[in-house]
């Protein structure tokens, strides 16, 4: 039996994995409901045509790098779980998604209808102190 399986696991592990996937799966449900039904997912929303019109003019490259935003952290919070090193990757990688699709949106097309006050500092830093989180664990040895 391999050292990390012998560690007990510590209860800010589970509460900060517990809590990353919740969170993290809000933004998974995002992703698919703008997807699937972006007419109807945008209007329970409050947004209006502009906003389809933008979606549905999203390239396809830029697409995937929000895909891999968002997928990649809900698979990192699931690795964490798992206590798996290679969540420090999945949270790599959704930061990456991240910087590209937020940077296209803030400096190449702003989208029509700006999200609300805060919310894209809260998603950088859950994301960034997950991975620093994650980082620190596996450094420690919790993490195989």
């Amino acid at each position: 039996m391999d050292d990390v399986a012998r560690k007990k696991l510590p209860l800010h592990l589970l509460l900060v994995g517990a809590v990353g996937l919740l969170w993290n799966a809000f933004g998974a449900y995002d992703y698919l409901m703008s997807e699937l039904t972006p007419a109807s997912y945008l209007a329970q929303m409050g947004l209006g045509a502009d906003s389809l019109a933008y979606l549905r003019a999203m390239p396809a490259w830029l697409t995937a790098f929000w895909a891999l935003g968002v997928w990649a952290s809900l698979v990192g919070s699931m690795l964490l779980l798992a206590r798996s090193r290679h969540a420090v990757t999945a949270f790599a990688l959704s930061l990456l998604g991240l910087a590209v699709a937020q940077g296209y949106q803030w400096f190449v097309a702003p989208p029509p209808v700006l999200p609300p006050a805060g919310i894209e500092l809260a998603i950088w830093t859950a994301l960034l102190l997950q991975m620093g989180y994650a980082w620190r664990q596996a450094r420690k040895g919790l993490l195989r």
